[in-house]
């Protein structure tokens, strides 16, 4: 394990730690489900509170579409009228003419039905939005509250884009095919149902005409379907490469113009570029023929049906304006079955996407605390770590049988080179991980009988990752300790040495940082850190190459104020410039995962050990060939 993974304790990264083991990694999860009887229960779970409004949204739907139905055959009936007026007109008749009245009050009957069939649309949209909402709330609540509850071991193993489109995506894909896919699923189902009804009432001969078409129209979409679902897959996969190439791309720019690779990345895009325009062209291309292969069987449909009908027509058998609602019911026979078919591959990516959240759900959590777990009250900072073993895969030991005793107030430094399990160790004492066995104690109290709150409030730690979020510097800082006043945070920066540059911004305190804080240079990104650990006034400091980022001037500032701030406290320095710990009152000397040596800086030297070989490299470049292999 690298000392760079190991101060990663933000949500970045996740390639090299996904490789470390400690949680499963989480691929992109496929369009169909795996489970989907069994994610579908689960998700009836979520919706089951509303389905009192979904029972009214289908009546809803259902008598919708019916009115809707309805408008053609009472519009033949208009179109009967007309045509038999006209004709009488043609043929003159004695008293013939046109019954505008009827006409007038069968289009009153159509504006109602047709206004009807609009407001319960709305009413049925308006309320399966409260419900699709509603579910979605509920899921990612859980989810966010479990996130809460999981090992730091799962965000190691996860990348953070991974988890975060799980959130986000797969959760909003869930809230679309609720809000929209199911009222369209039910819409169509009622269609197909009523339009093969009210066909039938007009005549069960054009109706079989119409039907004639239905294998046709099932073969197109199954045929063309799975042709363009593997082209799809095969978009997805050579769009995330391209956001993957992109992403890296934009990230380290400094280094590929550093290097003079711009060359060789704009090749790579242009490949991975061309090979999506191939991949998406088929796509798009093969899934849009699928409307214009349904248009052509159902204008075959339209054409039997007029003939059939032109000659049932003629033949006495049938009226006009019942030939002209069969035409407009078989137009609109093709498209929901169409649109239930397409719906039928959202509803399997939605159960995917819900599959997606439920393995985040399902996650082993913390060992959760005790519930008559004690207090700490101003912790003297006695540390002990008694025959510790700790391992982050099972087949492969990183601390074994690790024994310490750090007094209270003591400067503890620990040293060693990469990879020695220097930082698991603070890992270790903030219950981030779990110990494989012994004992890890705080004052005399094992910290796993503490709650894990209560114990990480004891602790105040500054990491060479600097973690700073979208607010003012005002708020940053105050992170640090709830309620804490405007005095309080100046004084803090002032300690920290970030008082000066702060008001040298254009807003001061109030300057808002961006999302990634690259307003402000790394240097003054970790100053506002130290103030914000300088504000938790914390019992015990943990210290994390903290001043690997700034400047010597400022180095030499910023170790007068921690050696203030560590005053009476215990303190854990991790650093790898060794020159930085020579006050150390004890230094630790680790290697693969065991304490090789231990003392103050002078007593270390003139043993002449591991520990003096390393200090004198830093100075005179004299690497042995023990410490290279040792690196």
């Amino acid at each position: 394990m690298s000392e760079d993974s190991e101060r990663d304790y933000t949500l970045r990264g996740g390639r090299q730690r996904a490789e470390r083991g400690g949680g499963p990694p989480m691929a992109r999860g496929a369009e169909k489900p795996k489970d989907f009887s069994g994610s579908m229960k689960r998700l009836m779970q979520y919706i089951k509170p509303y389905l009192p409004t979904i029972i009214v949204v289908f009546v809803m739907a259902a008598l919708s579409t019916v009115f809707g139905i309805l408008g053609p055959k009472i519009t033949g009936l208009a179109t009967t009228k007309l045509f038999e007026g006209s004709m009488a007109i043609l043929h003159k008749k004695p008293g013939a003419g046109i019954d505008f009245p009827y006409i007038i009050h069968i289009l009153e009957i159509l504006l109602g039905l047709y206004l009807a069939s609009a407001v319960f649309t709305y009413v049925q949209h308006y309320m399966m939005a409260g419900v699709a909402q509603g579910v979605v709330r509920e899921m990612r609540a859980d989810i966010m509250d479990k996130l809460t509850r999981l090992p730091l071991k799962f965000f190691d193993a996860n990348p953070y884009g991974e988890v975060l489109s799980r959130v986000t995506n797969d959760v909003d894909n869930i809230s679309g095919t609720l809000q929209q896919s199911i009222t369209q699923l039910i819409t169509a189902i009622v269609t197909i149902i009523g339009v093969v009804v009210m066909m039938l009432t007009i005549s069960p001969l054009l109706t079989l005409v119409t039907v004639i078409t239905l294998p046709l129209s099932l073969i197109a979409i199954k045929s063309i379907a799975s042709r363009s679902q593997r082209y799809f897959a095969a978009q997805q996969r050579v769009l995330g490469n391209l956001n993957g190439h992109v992403e890296e791309m934009y990230g380290g720019h400094n280094i590929i113009k550093a290097f003079g690779r711009e060359e060789d990345s704009i090749n790579e895009f242009r490949s991975i570029n061309e090979e999506l325009y191939a991949a998406s062209w088929k796509a798009q291309f093969i899934s849009g023929i699928i409307m214009p292969v349904m248009n052509f069987i159902s204008n075959l449909g339209y054409v039997f049906v007029c003939v059939v009908g032109g000659i049932m027509v003629a033949g006495g058998r049938i009226t006009i304006g019942n030939v002209q609602a069969f035409i407009q019911y078989s137009r609109q026979f093709t498209q929901p079955i169409t649109q239930t078919a397409n719906i039928a591959n959202i509803i399997q990516s939605t159960i995917a996407s819900a599959e997606r959240v439920f393995e985040i759900l399902d996650q082993p959590e913390e060992i959760p605390d005790r519930e008559d777990a004690p207090h700490i009250e101003d912790a003297k900072g006695h540390v002990q770590l008694e025959h510790v073993d700790f391992s982050y895969k099972k087949d492969e030991s990183l601390i074994e049988d690790l024994n310490i005793d750090i007094k209270p107030g003591q400067m503890v430094a620990i040293v060693g080179p990469t990879g020695a399990g220097k930082t698991t160790i603070v890992n270790l004492l903030m219950r981030f991980y779990e110990i494989n066995s012994g004992r890890i104690s705080v004052d005399g109290i094992d910290i796993r009988d503490l709650k894990r709150d209560d114990l990480r409030s004891v602790f105040g730690m500054v990491l060479q990752d600097t973690w700073l979020f979208s607010g003012t510097i005002r708020d940053n800082i105050a992170y640090g300790r709830e309620g804490a006043s405007e005095e309080e945070v100046i004084r803090a920066a002032k300690a920290a040495h970030a008082h000066h540059f702060i008001k040298a911004l254009p807003d001061g305190y109030n300057t808002v940082l961006n999302e990634e804080a690259s307003n402000i240079s790394q240097g003054e990104k970790q100053l506002l850190t130290i103030a914000r650990t300088m504000l938790a006034d914390p019992d015990i400091l943990i210290l994390d190459e903290a001043t690997s980022n700034v400047d010597t001037l400022t180095e030499m500032y910023i170790q007068k104020a921690m050696k203030q701030l560590m005053k009476d406290r215990t303190s854990f320095v991790i650093a790898h410039r060794l020159s930085t710990i020579r006050n150390a009152d004890n230094i630790l000397v680790m290697n693969h995962g065991r304490i090789i040596e231990q003392g103050s800086h002078e007593q270390l030297m003139n043993a002449g050990g591991f520990y003096a070989d390393l200090y004198k490299s830093q100075f005179l470049g004299a690497f042995t060939g023990d410490e290279e292999s040792a690196g």
